[in-house]
């Protein structure tokens, strides 16, 4: 494989391991990946509900577990480490300023569109120049968008994108109907943004490597994907299923145990369609029962939780805490392809001795077609 370079960070895998939350990928997943020479990252979806004080002041909870967990990642590993940011966190810019106070290597910045960010970060006054910026979208119109923005209102570009498919888990930035029809290739997501990003590499001279995502689950995969033009894989599932994820048992096991027809499409509270794997608390949503809660925080924004039948942001947690009965695990859509548990060092060797197969098996069927 080819290392993955984004600005000065030279990457020795080109697998950056996904961002999941509530809890799912902390300190311990994300230590492990570095030190296997990716990108571990840790999600800061609902990270204060590690602290046993959050209901009190969840923003400041917040940012005490992600200074945290960042902290412990930083003593277990010298790899590269970042965060993923939802731009749905009502604190979001809270968060990300916190992460460059920590010097965290690169952030990833989702679920909406950062178009602002650069002015928060040179607002801040703190400095920023260690780290790096992804913007995660799901179309190149997205992306058109944003290096616009950014290009001509901040003077800017940033450092790298994720284009995250259909075929992801979690959240998704598609509608529902898209989701259930034949769905748009990663291939072409990949291929019509770094047409698009062309223009802005050329004006900023500087190199804005596209990660795929979404639906990318074995060396095969990472191998078909570059030729796409990607640059990187960006990977969740595959990681769940390992001794360091920092999710319960029971969340790994809930994979383990999954069919392919366990693997659904969702109504989320704050308004998405998302993927998860299916179990009885989805199973009695669906058959419109209620979970009551309290709402001790607007964590989410587009969260209407004065309607919302549950807290999106405790089943998850509850689930990475192992009370699947009290909640569900986002997956993509080979989530159920997970057959054991096994150490992320086994993972990255399976997938780097895979993308080789795959490189020599194509190489080798052009070789071999009559000229």
């Amino acid at each position: 494989m080819q290392e993955l370079r984004i600005g000065d960070m030279k990457v020795r895998l080109p697998i950056v391991q996904g961002g999941m939350g509530v809890a799912v990928s902390l300190s311990g997943l994300a230590s492990a990946v570095a030190n296997e020479g990716g990108i571990g990252v840790i999600s800061a979806a609902g990270i204060g509900m590690l602290d046993p004080d959050y209901m009190k002041n969840f923003p400041e909870a917040n940012k005490r577990a992600l200074r945290k967990q960042i902290r412990i990642a930083r003593s277990l590993t010298d790899g590269y480490l970042g965060v993923n940011i939802m731009m749905a966190l009502t604190d979001h810019e809270a968060l990300i300023k916190l992460a460059l106070e920590e010097k965290i290597d690169i952030i990833i910045i989702g679920a909406g569109l950062p178009l602002n960010i650069p002015a928060v970060i040179a607002n801040s006054g703190i400095d920023s120049s260690h780290t790096k910026l992804a913007v995660k979208v799901s179309s190149a119109k997205a992306a058109r968008l944003i290096f616009h923005y950014w290009a001509s209102k901040h003077n800017c570009i940033p450092d790298a994108v994720v284009v995250e498919g259909p075929l992801a888990g979690g959240h998704l930035g598609f509608k529902k109907d898209e989701l259930e029809k034949e769905p748009v290739l990663l291939e072409t997501l990949i291929r019509e943004t770094v047409d698009t990003i062309k223009p802005f590499e050329e004006k900023f001279a500087k190199e804005v490597p596209v990660i795929a995502a979404g639906g990318i689950y074995t060396g095969y995969d990472i191998y078909d994907i570059m030729q796409a033009g990607a640059k990187g894989v960006k990977m969740g599932t595959r990681f769940v299923t390992t001794h360091e994820c920092d999710a319960s048992l029971g969340f790994k096991e809930s994979y383990i145990a999954s069919k392919k027809e366990d693997i659904t499409i969702i109504d989320s509270p704050v308004g998405l369609p998302g993927r998860a794997i299916y179990n009885d608390f989805i199973g009695q949503i669906r058959m419109g029962k209620t979970k009551p809660f309290k709402c001790s925080w607007h964590c989410l924004s587009s969260c209407n939780f004065r309607e919302a039948p549950y807290c999106i942001a405790q089943a998850l947690f509850n689930s990475a805490r192992g009370k699947m009965e009290e909640g569900f695990a986002f997956s993509g859509t080979n989530g159920y392809r997970a057959t054991k548990l096994q150490h992320v060092s086994d993972i990255m060797k399976e997938l780097a001795w895979e993308y080789h197969m795959q490189k020599a098996l194509l190489q080798k069927s052009v070789i071999e077609v009559p000229v």
